[in-house]
């Protein structure tokens, strides 16, 4: 398939598709995160263990989503990257609608499934169309911006979710927003062109797209790549397992409405996240240029400035203080995600890229979304009864040492980012 190259080099065209990308993300996690909120009422309706909620937050989804995300990537790097998005969008949104009419676990273990199998076409190769609209020098920026679609989706899934499980019902949230990533499948397919690959890169990728085989025997003479996934892998444990639990916290430790806990959480979200994963963009492009490392030194520092932040704010014993405690980890949390993502497209070239971040993707959510919430929600029943509410609260205690786990890796990353680095 021939990629259409007459596209204009221009900041507002950047500006623009970046913006597609960003909303197409927030979706994504819009559709992904939205259950955390729902989990109170699904549970009271559906009768759910926690352990089984954890599956459904993170084993049904990730799955697929991680089994299908490098096929998919090795596809991306072939043909149209506009086209495999538009049809994830198309795929994930159809299955969120479908959620709202799930009347037992099995089945809506079934539909998380589907919306895993959509988003495993969404973000490998939107990260290959940044690299290919972005220079090298802009890109750590770019791929925070692009990020902010965590913070965003996840605090729109909650306030959105919320507010209308409490005005309506929680299915009525489902429909809502799966149709309403449906509609705006078309206009991402219209504004989004395909670039040529490689265009900003010393060696344009003019040579036919490397098989998986050549792709992993290149990554595997890298070991930073094995250390930024991981690392990050250990890192989404805790940011995923608490995306998803910390709802359900707020509810039964500090006593909070529905309602209440999406603006309460939303907000958190939200300010936190943007802070976070901008300021994470923004300062390993102004220090990485002259020290690599800085790619992976940036995130360490990040997580272990976050554990006691997160001890003292899990402890909190009112909303206003548990918010301000709370505020600090939620921005240190994400500010990995534009030096990791940035530096990944510098450990393989141009026509390997997609699929090289297929496979971080696949260890970090393999291992942060399928393990994840389903680790907090299994420590919390072998804690307590579903009527101990403090049972929670020590599985995110616990959960934190997944932290350290993920400093220690980063930090060894950055001893070998200079030599394995790609111009």
């Amino acid at each position: 398939m021939k990629t259409r190259s007459a596209i204009p080099d221009s900041r507002a065209t950047r500006a623009t598709v970046l913006g597609m990308l960003l909303l197409v993300y927030t979706f994504n996690f819009i559709d992904r995160q939205i259950i955390g909120i729902l989990a109170v009422p699904i549970k009271a309706e559906l009768a759910l263990t926690d352990t089984q909620l954890g599956a459904l937050g993170g084993l049904a989804f990730a799955l697929f989503y991680t089994a299908l995300g490098i096929p998919i990537a090795l596809l991306a790097d072939r043909r149209s990257r506009t086209w495999i998005v538009t049809s994830a969008l198309l795929l994930w949104s159809g299955f969120t609608a479908l959620c709202g009419l799930a009347t037992g676990f099995w089945q809506l273990f079934l539909c998380r499934l589907g919306v895993g199998v959509g988003e495993a076409g969404g973000v490998a190769p939107s990260y290959s169309l940044i690299a290919d609209y972005f220079p090298s020098a802009q890109r750590g920026r770019a791929m925070a911006i692009y990020s902010l679609g965590i913070p965003i989706g996840s605090a729109s899934g909650v306030v959105l979710g919320g507010w209308i499980a409490s005005t309506v019902d929680w299915r009525t949230a489902f429909f809502v927003v799966g149709l309403s990533g449906i509609a705006i499948a078309p206009l991402f397919r219209f504004v989004v062109r395909e670039p040529v690959r490689g265009r900003f890169d010393r060696q344009i990728a003019k040579a036919p797209a490397a098989s998986i085989r050549s792709v992993f025997a290149h990554v595997a003479r890298k070991p930073s790549f094995w250390l930024l996934s991981f690392g990050a892998s250990c890192s989404s444990i805790v940011g995923y397992g608490l995306m998803f639990w910390l709802p359900s916290f707020f509810r039964r430790s500090l006593g909070l409405t529905l309602f209440d806990v999406s603006l309460f959480y939303g907000a958190l979200l939200l300010v936190g996240g943007i802070i976070g994963v901008l300021g994470g963009g923004m300062l390993v492009d102004r220090i990485g240029t002259a020290r690599r490392s800085a790619y992976a030194l940036v995130p360490a520092a990040a997580f272990l400035l976050a554990i006691p932040f997160y001890v003292a704010g899990v402890l909190g014993e009112t909303p206003v203080r548990s918010f301000l405690l709370l505020l600090p980890p939620t921005a240190l949390g994400l500010m990995w995600l534009g030096p990791v993502l940035a530096a990944l497209q510098h450990l393989a070239p141009p026509s390997m890229r997609a699929t090289a971040s297929a496979m971080f993707l696949f260890i970090n959510n393999l291992i942060g979304i399928g393990f994840g919430t389903l680790f907090f929600g299994f420590v919390s029943d072998a804690l307590g009864t579903r009527q101990d509410d403090n049972s929670l609260r020590d599985a995110i205690l616990i959960g934190l040492i997944f932290y350290v786990v993920a400093a220690g890796l980063f930090l060894a990353a950055s001893t070998r980012l200079d030599r394995d680095w790609e111009d």
